[in-house]
């Protein structure tokens, strides 16, 4: 197994040392695996898609004016 070396914020690690029971290495490990596992199906999800990130954001505004109208009303 490979070593990483992970920085987090100071209050963080003070939050943390409240739980010294806890394996934080086990934590990060399955959240970068789940984080791993969503990515994946991400980029099987769209591997055909012809779709832009141009079209991504026009289709996104699209939806937030309908959103930001619909509230509106």
């Amino acid at each position: 197994m490979v070593s990483i070396t992970l920085a987090v914020p100071e209050e963080l690690k003070h939050d943390m040392d409240q739980f010294p029971d806890i394996n934080w290495s086990a934590v990060a490990r399955e959240a970068i695996k789940h984080k791993v596992v969503l990515l994946k199906k991400f980029r099987e999800f769209t591997k055909d898609s012809t779709m832009t990130e141009d079209d991504a954001l026009r289709l996104g505004a699209e939806v937030s004016r309908a959103v930001a109208k619909r509230h509106k009303s």
